[in-house]
């Protein structure tokens, strides 16, 4: 399934993507559950399953017209955590300098960075540094501690794109990434959440950044240096994982920060995150 939230008239909601369409169940359950996270909590997957029965095809084009008459929301709203993980393509860490680390580089990210498909990125008025790193973000969807490496894929929701955008210069200003990470409106995520079931190997998909049409990345995320399952198991044992949780996974090399000459997003430029099985993001970006 492909699950989304929106906003429509003011009232918040989700829904299923079943045929191009969007079909709501927010207003049927949304008294028990009134977010995605809500719906992942209470393990209510399967209720969401009798709204996949679609009416017939329609176009990528209606439902285009469709999500440009609603706010799309990141799919998880409310996330409890956001954990982030930098430097896990062997190239992306090769072009930035970093020496290789025996466990993962992790950061966090607020709720308040996130904004969801067709909603501006902000480019803080602080910096002229706003950078692109399309990844997988993987949706937790029950309860992990001290989850094994071979039974982590199990604790998975779902997947999404994700835009880990970096502001750079205050990333840099220390070893410590979090200034150039929290900025609000800096990381998307979307355009909904694809079900583990639909994507059987995370570690085979592909994944893409294009600014303004043209292609700046483009990696396979079996390129990984620290698997999905490596992630899962490594982060559960310092930290309960629970429902609605988001892992960004790491982005992969052709960064703009290592182009030369240096290549930052500037107000009125679109950018896209795709991922394959997935969809694409897409996002404009805009001045504070």
């Amino acid at each position: 399934m492909k699950l989304i939230s929106y906003q429509r008239d003011g009232r918040n909601s989700y829904g299923v993507v079943v045929n191009n369409r969007i079909v709501e169940v927010g207003g049927d359950l949304g008294s028990r559950y009134p977010t995605l996270r809500a719906v992942l909590e209470n393990d209510a997957l399967s209720e969401l399953a009798r709204y996949t029965e679609g009416d017939g095809k329609s176009s990528e084009q209606e439902l285009g017209d469709e999500l440009n008459k609603i706010t799309v929301l990141p799919v998880i709203p409310n996330p409890d955590k956001i954990i982030c993980v930098g430097l896990n393509y062997a190239a992306h860490r090769a072009e930035t300098g970093r020496g290789e680390t025996d466990h993962p580089t992790l950061f966090t990210r607020f709720a308040n960075t996130l904004v969801g498909h067709n909603q501006p990125i902000i480019k803080p008025k602080a910096s002229e540094q706003t950078d692109y790193e399309a990844e997988l973000a993987v949706i937790i969807g029950k309860r992990a501690r001290h989850v094994s490496v071979a039974e982590a894929l199990s604790y998975v929701g779902g997947y999404a794109c994700f835009n880990d955008v970096s502001i750079r210069d205050w990333q840099h200003h220390t070893s410590q990434f979090t200034p150039g990470k929290n900025f609000p409106g800096t990381g998307s995520l979307g355009p909904w959440l694809v079900t583990a079931d639909e994507i059987a190997d995370p570690s085979k998909l592909t994944l893409m950044t294009r600014l303004n049409g043209e292609e700046l990345q483009n990696a396979t995320t079996d390129q990984m240096i620290f698997t999905i399952p490596d992630l899962i198991s490594y982060i559960s044992t310092f930290t309960e994982l629970v429902p609605g949780d988001i892992i960004a996974t790491g982005t992969p090399s052709g960064v703009g920060v290592a182009r030369k000459p240096p290549l930052f997003m500037k107000p009125g430029d679109m950018v896209e995150v795709e991922v394959s099985g997935i969809g694409v993001l897409r996002n404009p970006v805009v001045a504070e």
